[in-house]
């Protein structure tokens, strides 16, 4: 192939690209077009056609078959399409369907998990102008049950914005694991600093759901205690938040 197929090839593919992203192009065109970049199949063909994924088309129905058109199509395709992926996860601001075909390509949790915390170190806890992906990451990595996550959750539970540190929580009382994630949880709740009784609450009821331990912190928990919640302790056995009867 010569320098003059090579670069009608690239300008082809980049005019396919531009199709696939435009939110006043027809849904048949479209579609035409992520299909003629899914046979190409090079990473940049495989990269831009992903970019449909971070376009919202107006039309909801439409919208949502595309973006399912497309999932089905990556999974299909396999491995191939993992470094475009990993490039595209690293790039995007709104990334749910891309983790959804990455669960789809990749043959364990661990590479699931190599993958985010790549991403992760992109976006560390502190301050983002819209910290959606954050939520999107810790989200997913909640619903993965493997000891690694704990680690990587943690952490954003100081982050900047409340709703990242509320995902952070939920994401942690998920993996169920009591080891790893009391010490982080208990710290938030006992916070001064913490303003969010939103979060409070949360933790309070995961402690109770879980039966997990507060250890040594009951006069500090008692000081921020949701309302709908008691402290318990019989005997010996270490105290433990419980919710109040007929509090739901």
């Amino acid at each position: 192939m010569g320098l003059l197929d090579l670069f009608s090839k690239e300008k082809s593919r980049e005019r396919n690209v531009g199709r696939v992203i435009n939110k006043y192009a027809q849904s048949p065109d479209r579609l035409k077009a992520m299909q003629t970049l899914l046979a190409d199949g090079s990473p940049e063909a495989l990269y831009g056609v992903m970019r449909r994924f971070g376009m919202m088309y107006d039309k909801t129905i439409e919208d949502e078959q595309e973006k399912d058109y497309l999932f089905e199509s990556l999974v299909e395709k396999g491995g191939v399409v993992l470094a475009p992926l990993k490039k595209y996860l690293l790039a995007a601001d709104s990334i749910s369907w891309p983790l959804r075909v990455l669960d789809k390509v990749v043959a364990t949790k661990d590479e699931v998990i190599d993958v985010l915390a790549e991403v992760m170190k992109r976006h560390e806890p502190g301050y983002e102008r819209d910290p959606t992906k954050k939520m999107q990451l810790l989200t997913h990595l909640g619903g993965i049950k493997n000891p690694r996550v704990p680690g990587l959750v943690a952490p954003y539970l100081a982050d900047m914005d409340g709703e990242v540190r509320y995902t952070a929580a939920e994401a942690l009382i998920k993996q169920g694991d009591e080891a790893a994630a009391c010490e982080p949880l208990l710290a938030v709740f006992v916070s001064d600093q913490e303003e969010s009784k939103r979060l409070r609450i949360r933790i309070a009821e995961g402690f109770a759901e879980l039966g997990w331990s507060i250890g040594d912190k009951r006069a500090e928990v008692e000081k921020h205690l949701p309302e709908a919640f008691t402290i318990e302790a019989r005997g010996k056995e270490p105290a433990r938040i419980k919710k109040k009867a007929g509090k739901e």
